[in-house]
């Protein structure tokens, strides 16, 4: 899902197998300012993530970690200029594309738009975790 919520593909999700829990890897880009004029891209952000929060509970998901990017270190950095990365887990697909087709994360979701230049999330099947 990029910044604009036209490019989210619940075709795409849904026709993947559902077989149990998945991560989704979201990677933002924050706006200098928030479109909406009130604060930084960040500050937005904060007000995305405080309503989203709540639904991501509701379904059973949980945030696995969150962290702040401090630069690439393989590849090129022009192409991949992130600000921010946070992994959340969700029981099934089903209740992440449930989640973010609901009317309350649409409500939220103009937060992210106004905060993110860009945005994508990526569904990630776990193959290996040693997680402290």
């Amino acid at each position: 899902m990029s910044a604009n919520v036209e490019h989210f593909n619940p075709e795409l999700l849904a026709a993947l197998p559902d077989t149990g829990p998945v991560v989704m890897a979201n990677m933002l880009r924050f706006r200098a300012r928030s479109l909406d004029g009130n604060g930084s891209g960040w500050d937005a952000y904060q007000r995305y993530s405080a309503a989203v929060i709540k639904l991501i509970k509701a379904c059973g998901g949980t945030v696995l970690w969150a962290g702040d990017v401090e630069g690439v270190a393989l590849g090129v950095p022009e192409a991949n200029r992130w600000d921010y990365i946070v992994l959340v887990r969700y029981p099934s697909r089903a209740d992440f594309i449930a989640m973010v087709t609901s009317p309350d994360y649409a409500a939220a979701n103009i937060h992210r738009t106004n905060g993110a230049e860009d945005h994508i999330i990526l569904a990630v099947k776990q193959t290996y975790a040693k997680l402290s």
